[in-house]
C-alpha cells in the first residue's frame, strides 16, 4: 500500500509541544512511524492481528525468549504474569498470602499486580551505587512462604545476577524480571528478561522504544504462554494450541466463544505493534546515541572547573551493558541545598525532572492505606535515593554543543545560586 504523505517540516517539534528547553523526552516517532499506524488505519484491520503477531515474533528472535506476548502496556505484561502464577490451569500455582519479594524502589504496578492476585508483597531494600535490590537484604527476608521474586530492573542498570539466580535456585523461587526500563541492556551478553521464569516490557512513550502505549510480557514455559493468552483476550480460547481440542469438549458452546479461563481485555492494537515493530528495529541505535548523549553531559560537567563531586552519576553495575533511557544521579548529601530546591531552581532554568521510579514506595499513601508496611520497617537506601536522586531525559537526538553549554551551566547555577 502506498501512502502520499507530506510531513510538515515541523512536525517534530509541534508534535510534543514542551514549555522547557531540554524536556524528560523529544518526540520519538520518525515519518515511517507514523505512516505504518496510517497503514494499519486505513487496511481497516486495527485490533490485534497479525501486525501483533509479527511483532512478537520479531521482539522473541532479537531478545532470544522461548515465548512473547504483546499486551496494552507493561503494567499490563505485570499483571499477567502475576495472574498466570496463581492461575488453576497452572500446576504448581500460588495461594492466597504466598510471598513475593519486591524492591522498596519500584512503579506502582510492579507492586499492585501481587497484591490484587492475593499474594502479599514483602519489601527489600536497594543498593544506592545501581538502585537495584540489595540481594543481601533479599535472603534475610526469605521465609517459608516466600515463592517469588519481583526484580526491577531500574533504569536500564540490574543487580549481581548471577547471585540472584543462585538464591533462586537454593530456595526453588520464581524469577518475575520487570524490566519495563530496561529493554535493550544485557548482563554478560545475555539480555534482561532472559534469566527468569517470566519477564515484562514497557513500550511507554518515554522508554527505550514506544509504540504510544504497549507492553510485552514473555515466558519460558509454554503452559504458561498458553495461560496469559487466554488470559490476555477474555479467557477465550481462540488460538490456544488445544483450541480445537477444547471445541470438542464443550460442542453446545459456539467454538468462537467458549470462555475456557477468566480473564482481561489487555490487548493491543495492530496500530501500535506496527509502530513499535518499526521502533524496535532501531533500539540499537536509539541506545547508542543516548549512551553517547550521556557520556558528553557527564565529561563536560567533570571538565567544569565549578565541579566539585556536588552530584553522583549512578554508573551501571559490572557485567552490565546499559540501554539508557534516562540519566539518573543524586545529590551529594554533604550539599546545603534539599532536592526540592534544586528541583525548582533546575525547572526554572529550563530542565525537566522527574523522581527516579516513584521514590520509595513504602512511603506511599496507598501502600500505608492498604497495610503494607510492617511498623517501624525501614529502607535506609531507598529512604536515601528518595530524599536525594532524580533523573532526567535522554533524547534519541545527538545532543548539540549549544544544549550541551545551556545544559551543563543550568546544572551549576541550580548548584550553587542563593
Amino acid at each position: 500500500m502506498k501512502i502520499n504523505y507530506t510531513l510538515n517540516k515541523s512536525f517534530k517539534k509541534n508534535i510534543y509541544k514542551s514549555k522547557f528547553f531540554y524536556p524528560l523526552l523529544h518526540n520519538p516517532f520518525n515519518k515511517k512511524d507514523l505512516i505504518e499506524g496510517i497503514k494499519v488505519i486505513l487496511s481497516k484491520q486495527i485490533t490485534m492481528s497479525n501486525k501483533t503477531r509479527n511483532f512478537e515474533k520479531l521482539f522473541k528472535k532479537k531478545i532470544k525468549v522461548k515465548n512473547s506476548l504483546m499486551v496494552n502496556s507493561g503494567s499490563s505484561a505485570n499483571l499477567l504474569a502475576m495472574q498466570c502464577l496463581i492461575n488453576p490451569y497452572r500446576k504448581k500455582r500460588l495461594k492466597k498470602g504466598d510471598e513475593v519479594l519486591i524492591p522498596a524502589l519500584c512503579w506502582s504496578t510492579s507492586l499492585w499486580p501481587i497484591v490484587q492476585s492475593g499474594l502479599k508483597p514483602v519489601f527489600v531494600d536497594i543498593n544506592i551505587s545501581d538502585l537495584n535490590i540489595n540481594l543481601n537484604d533479599l535472603e534475610k527476608k526469605i521465609t517459608k512462604k516466600t515463592k517469588a521474586i519481583m526484580i526491577v530492573h531500574v533504569l536500564s542498570n540490574s543487580t549481581d545476577m548471577d547471585k540472584l539466580m543462585k538464591l533462586k535456585k537454593k530456595y526453588d523461587l520464581i524469577i518475575i524480571e520487570d524490566t519495563c526500563e530496561s529493554l535493550g541492556s544485557k548482563y554478560k551478553k545475555k539480555y534482561l528478561g532472559t534469566f527468569g521464569d517470566f519477564s515484562t516490557f514497557s513500550f511507554y512513550y518515554s522508554h527505550q522504544i514506544t509504540s504510544g502505549e504497549g507492553g510485552m510480557v514473555c515466558c519460558k514455559e509454554k503452559s504458561n504462554y498458553e495461560i496469559m493468552k487466554s488470559l490476555r483476550s477474555h479467557g477465550w480460547s481462540r488460538g490456544l494450541t488445544d483450541e480445537k481440542k477444547i471445541s470438542k469438549t464443550f460442542k453446545k458452546i459456539d467454538s468462537k466463544f467458549i470462555f475456557y479461563n477468566s480473564g482481561f481485555n489487555l490487548r493491543p492494537t495492530d496500530i501500535t505493534a506496527a509502530i513499535g515493530s518499526n521502533q524496535f528495529k532501531r533500539l540499537d541505535k536509539f541506545s547508542a546515541i543516548r549512551s553517547y548523549n550521556r557520556s558528553k553531559i557527564i565529561n563536560s560537567i567533570k571538565k567544569d572547573p565549578r565541579w566539585n563531586n556536588q552530584i553522583i552519576f549512578i554508573k551501571s553495575r559490572k557485567y552490565i551493558k546499559p540501554s539508557w533511557f534516562g540519566f539518573p544521579f543524586y545529590l551529594n548529601s554533604k550539599l546545603q541545598i534539599s532536592k526540592s530546591t534544586f528541583i525548582k531552581r533546575l525547572e526554572k532554568l529550563g530542565i525537566e525532572t522527574r523522581p527516579i521510579i516513584s521514590g520509595n514506595f513504602t512511603n506511599q499513601p496507598s501502600a500505608k492505606k492498604y497495610e503494607l508496611i510492617k511498623k517501624n520497617q525501614k529502607f535506609k537506601n531507598a529512604d536515601f535515593i528518595n530524599d536525594h536522586g532524580l533523573f532526567v531525559g535522554l533524547h534519541t537526538e545527538k545532543i548539540s554543543n549549544k544544549t550541551l553549554k545551556v545544559f551543563k551551566n543550568s546544572i551549576f547555577m541550580a548548584l550553587n545560586n542563593p
